[in-house]
């Protein structure tokens, strides 16, 4: 049976990088937690640690932006023609997204070379 040469504690800890988000990354994740634009502006400038009125204008900015290149969203529910022995028929959409996919990295698991 093969050995691992180093164990884990053998290895140097593992540092992690803090990076505080960019303007638009922080703006872009304030639109998806908020609708309010002042909670946007507070959410975005807590994840920066700038001041309230200098993110403003770039929350700001954002909202018009995503205004402007959305078009008007169509109902939720489409109701058909309903016939005299059945009730109405109701499609719901659902807009899906594709899936997210995080890579992991990390240590290799003991055993494998």
């Amino acid at each position: 049976m093969k050995k691992t040469s180093k164990s884990f504690q053998d290895l140097p800890p593992i540092r992690v990088r803090r990076e505080p988000p960019t303007i638009p990354e922080a703006v872009a994740a304030a639109q998806d937690l908020a609708d309010d634009i002042e909670q946007q502006v507070e959410i975005a400038a807590g994840l920066i640690g700038l001041p309230l009125d200098a993110v403003r204008e770039h929350v700001v900015a954002a909202a018009q932006a995503k205004v402007e290149r959305m078009p008007e969203r169509m109902p939720e529910r489409i109701f058909t023609a309903a016939s005299p022995n059945r009730a109405p028929r109701t499609v719901i959409v659902e807009r899906r997204r594709p899936p997210v996919i995080i890579e992991r990295r990390g240590r290799p698991p003991i055993g494998r070379p």
